[in-house]
C-alpha cells in the first residue's frame, strides 16, 4: 500500500470515527444539571473591548483617546490616554435591569496596574441621553477596584457606562465585571443550532462558543441539529473544535424541516434531558459574539418572572448597523417585524445609542433564550417549517403570561435582509404562514383580510412579477386546505414552493452583464416619489397595461426604484435584483396576468367566505400540532 493509499484509509476511518462519536453523543443523554451552584454574586456582563472578528469596529466596544492598546479583556493606556465604554457593547442597559429583573445595584469591578494616577468615573444617561456621574475612584496603587451604582432612575430609559483617564502613567485594565447579587439558584442553559447547508458557518459559530471558556462554562449542552446535505461534521474546523465541549456536544441529523423543525428540536431534546433547562436559539449563519450568551443567561436568572430573552441584530455586511431595536406585530394586517415605537432601525450604533426602553412583541430566532418554564407550559412550536414560527411562539408564550425582552448591549450579526430579493420562493411561507399565525392569534375580518391581499396582488401583476404572484397564490390556497397541510413538517410545500417558480421567466436571476436584453438597448429610468392617491395609480396602471398603453422599453431600474407604480409604466424593463448579484427581465404578459387575475378572484372569494371557519379549524388543531407526538412522528423518534 502506498503512503497516500495509506492516508486515504487513515482519513476514512477518522472520519468514520468522528461520525460515530457524533452520531453517540446524540443518542446519549445530555449532561444538563438540575442546577447550578450560585455564586455570591453574579455576572452580568464582561468588559470586552474588541470584537470576534477583524471587520468588527473596536468602537462598538469602547472608544480611546491617545496611545491605548487593547486585547479582548484588556486595555493598556499610556499617559494621558482616556477610554470610555459609552458604546454598544460597552454600556449596561439599566432601563432594562431595572425594569424586568429583581436586580437594586450593580457593581462594576476591574483589576488596574497602575504606575502614576488613574481616574475612574461610572457615568449615566437617562431618557434623552443626558450625563451625569454616579460614582468615581481616583487610585494611586496596583489592585482590585469596584464603583457602584443604584438602579433607582431609570424605568423609562438609560444606561451606564466607565471613563477612565490615565493621569500620571501607563494604566492596564482587567477583568471588567460588571456584578449583582446572585440569585439563590443559576438556571442551567443549553444552546441549540439549526443548520441546512450551512456547514462552514456552523462550525464557525460553534467554535466561536468553544473560544471563550467562561462561557464555555456555563453551557451544559450544544445541540447542532443538521437537516442538510453538507454536513457540518464533515468541516475540519468542527472536528477540531469538538473535543473542548467534553461531553456536552450533541450532533443530530434528520430531515429538512426548516428553521421550525430544526428549533423545535433543540427545545425537544433539552426539556426531554432537563424539564428545568432554559434554551438558547441560535443561528447557523451568524457571527457570533460569545459575550451576548453570557449576558443573556445573566438577565433570564434575575428576571423577576420567567422571561424570554432575545438577542438584537447587527448587520453582518454593515456591522456597526442595528436591524430593529424591537419588534412587534400587525396581525390584522398580517405583517410582522414591525417596528416598536420608539425603538431605533437601521441605525449606526457608532452614531447613536437606544436611550429609551422599547419593550417587544415577540423576538426573532437568530438568538433568542426560552425558559424552560415556557416550553413546559406551552408546548413546541408549530411545524409551520420557515417564516413566523418564531413570531408565533412568542405571542402564544405572551398570551400565557410570558413577556419578551430584547436586550440592547447583547447582539450577533445576521446577514442583512434588504440584499434577499422578496420576490422569491420564501414568499409562499411568509404568505401561508402570516395567515395561520394570524388565525391563531387575532380574529381576522374576511374582507379587510382579502381586500388587503387582492391589492398586494394587483400591484404584483402591475410591477409584471407574475410568479410572485403566483407563489403567494400558493400559500393562500394552501392555507385553504386546512391543518392537513402540515402533515409532513413542510418537506411537500418547500418543493412546491420552488418547483413551479421557473415557470414566470422575471423570477430567473441573469449576470448583469450578459441579460438577455442588450446592454446597449438600456437606459436606467429613475423613479419619481410615492403617488399621492396610491390606489388610483394602481387601476390607472392597470388599464394601461390591459390596453398596451405603455413605454415600449426595454429600459433598466434599480433595485430601489422597482416600486410597482414605476416599472408599470414599461412594457420591459430590467430590474436590479436586491442581491446585487444580477438582474431580472419583466415582461408585460397580458395572458399571464389575466389568468392569475382570475385566479386570484376565485381563490380570495373562498378565502373570504371560508375564513370563519378555518380560523376555528387551525386553532383546534393547535395541540396535536404542537405536541411531543406529533413531532416525535416527524422526527421519526419512535
Amino acid at each position: 500500500m502506498d503512503a497516500s493509499a495509506g492516508q486515504a484509509v487513515t482519513e476514512t476511518e477518522d472520519r468514520k470515527s468522528a461520525e460515530s462519536k457524533a452520531i453517540e453523543n446524540a443518542e446519549a443523554p445530555a449532561t444538563l444539571r438540575a442546577e447550578h451552584a450560585a455564586p455570591e454574586r453574579l455576572v452580568l456582563a464582561r468588559g470586552i473591548f474588541t470584537g470576534p472578528a477583524p471587520k468588527i469596529s473596536d468602537d462598538l466596544y469602547a472608544v480611546a483617546k491617545g496611545k491605548v492598546t487593547r486585547e479582548r479583556r484588556t486595555l493598556r493606556l499610556e499617559k494621558g490616554a482616556s477610554v470610555h465604554t459609552n458604546t454598544y457593547f460597552g454600556r449596561f442597559a439599566a432601563a432594562y435591569w431595572q425594569r424586568w429583573t429583581s436586580v437594586t445595584e450593580v457593581e462594576v469591578g476591574m483589576t488596574l496596574e497602575v504606575a502614576g494616577k488613574v481616574r475612574i468615573r461610572l457615568a449615566a444617561s437617562d431618557i434623552a441621553g443626558h450625563r451625569r456621574v454616579v460614582d468615581t475612584a481616583v487610585v494611586r496603587e496596583t489592585g482590585r477596584v469596584v464603583l457602584r451604582a443604584p438602579l433607582d432612575m431609570y424605568v423609562d430609559g438609560g444606561a451606564i457606562w466607565l471613563e477612565i483617564e490615565a493621569l500620571g502613567g501607563e494604566v492596564v485594565v482587567s477583568d471588567l465585571e460588571w456584578t449583582a447579587a446572585a440569585p439563590e439558584q443559576v438556571r442551567p442553559v443549553a444552546i441549540a443550532i439549526c443548520t441546512f447547508n450551512r456547514a462552514q458557518d456552523c462550525a464557525n459559530t460553534v467554535a466561536a462558543l468553544a473560544s471563550d471558556p467562561t462561557v464555555l462554562s456555563l453551557i451544559d449542552a450544544v445541540y447542532v441539529v443538521d437537516q442538510g446535505t453538507d454536513l457540518v461534521q464533515d468541516q475540519a474546523l468542527f472536528t477540531e473544535t469538538q473535543p473542548r465541549f467534553g461531553d456536552k456536544l450533541r450532533y443530530i441529523r434528520q430531515p429538512n424541516l426548516g428553521g421550525a423543525g430544526g428549533f423545535t428540536r433543540g427545545l425537544y431534546e433539552v426539556s426531554a434531558a432537563n424539564e428545568h433547562a432554559d434554551v438558547i436559539l441560535m443561528d447557523d449563519d451568524i457571527l457570533c459574539e460569545p459575550e451576548t450568551v453570557l449576558r443573556l443567561n445573566a438577565f433570564a436568572n434575575l428576571t423577576v418572572e420567567p422571561t424570554l430573552v432575545g438577542a438584537q441584530m447587527l448587520f453582518l455586511f454593515n456591522p456597526d448597523y442595528l436591524n430593529v431595536g424591537a419588534e412587534e406585530t400587525n396581525l390584522g394586517k398580517l405583517r410582522h417585524g414591525q417596528k416598536v415605537a420608539k425603538a431605533l432601525r437601521n441605525t449606526s450604533m457608532l452614531k447613536k445609542h437606544q436611550e429609551r426602553r422599547v419593550d417587544a412583541g415577540y423576538q426573532a430566532w437568530w438568538t433568542c433564550l426560552i425558559p424552560a418554564e415556557v416550553v413546559k407550559r406551552i408546548g413546541l412550536p408549530v411545524p409551520i417549517f420557515f417564516q413566523w414560527d418564531d413570531v408565533e411562539y412568542g405571542l402564544r408564550a405572551r398570551e400565557n403570561g410570558f413577556v419578551t425582552v430584547t436586550l440592547p448591549n447583547a447582539a450577533v450579526w445576521h446577514a442583512d435582509f434588504y440584499w434577499k430579493d422578496f420576490d422569491d420562493w420564501a414568499r409562499y411561507f411568509s404568505s401561508r404562514n402570516s395567515l395561520i399565525v394570524s388565525s391563531l392569534h387575532h380574529d381576522l375580518d374576511p374582507k379587510a383580510v382579502t381586500r388587503q391581499l387582492f391589492r398586494e396582488i394587483g400591484e404584483y401583476l402591475v410591477g409584471m412579477q407574475y410568479g410572485l404572484a403566483h407563489t403567494t397564490l400558493q400559500g393562500i390556497e394552501d392555507y385553504l386546505r386546512g391543518p392537513e397541510i402540515l402533515r409532513d413538517g413542510g418537506i411537500e410545500a418547500l418543493a412546491k414552493a420552488r418547483g413551479s417558480r421557473s415557470d414566470y421567466p422575471e423570477t430567473i436571476k441573469h449576470p448583469a452583464a450578459t441579460s438577455p436584453v442588450p446592454n446597449a438597448h438600456l437606459h436606467v429610468r429613475r423613479a419619481g416619489g410615492e403617488p399621492s392617491h396610491p390606489l388610483l395609480v394602481l387601476y390607472k396602471r392597470a388599464l394601461n397595461q390591459w390596453l398596451g398603453r405603455v413605454i415600449p422599453g426595454p429600459v433598466a431600474v434599480t433595485r430601489e426604484d422597482a416600486h410597482w407604480w414605476h416599472v408599470g409604466l414599461f412594457n420591459q424593463v430590467v430590474v436590479t435584483d436586491a442581491s446585487q448579484s444580477g438582474v431580472r427581465v419583466r415582461v408585460r404578459d397580458k395572458e399571464t396576468a389575466r389568468k392569475l387575475l382570475l385566479r386570484a378572484y376565485r381563490v380570495l372569494k373562498q378565502l373570504r367566505k371560508d375564513l370563519p371557519s378555518l380560523q376555528q379549524r387551525w386553532r383546534a388543531a393547535m395541540p396535536e400540532l404542537t405536541s411531543r407526538e406529533n413531532w416525535e412522528r416527524l422526527y421519526g423518534i419512535d
